[in-house]
């Protein structure tokens, strides 16, 4: 019966940290700029998936170029891309990984044209 509560109380141990797992971030940074990204040619759309297009990721020596790839669609989110941040310090520019990510489509903010947008789906 004791080992029976034990093995009960680690189970419940186990899942109760897999969503603080599900919360971790890379973020890094480096003072190398990143290569203009490369051509690709989108695939025909894939009904339950989003392209995710292709970026440079960090090898820790130089960037790589990441391919695109399609993930599985998430209703009501919007893929957001990976990409480098600019950041300049006193010596130089610093650039910072931001990883992709999914934002919920409560309406958008379209900054070439200044204003919300929310996408159509027929």
């Amino acid at each position: 019966m004791l080992k029976r509560m034990l093995l009960c109380s680690l189970a419940v141990l186990g899942f109760a940290s897999v969503p603080a797992f599900a919360q971790v971030s890379l973020q890094f940074g480096v003072n190398l700029a990143p290569p203009p990204m490369q051509v690709e040619v989108v695939p025909d759309p894939r009904a339950g998936y989003v392209w995710a297009p292709g970026y440079w990721g960090w090898n820790g020596y130089q960037h790589v170029w990441v391919q695109g790839r399609w993930i599985a669609e998430r209703p009501g989110y919007y893929w957001v891309p990976e990409r480098w941040e600019p950041h300049y310090e006193a010596r130089g520019p610093h650039y910072h990984f931001a990883p992709g990510r999914w934002e919920r489509e409560h309406g958008r903010w379209d900054r070439d044209e200044g204003r919300h947008f929310r996408e159509r789906r027929d």
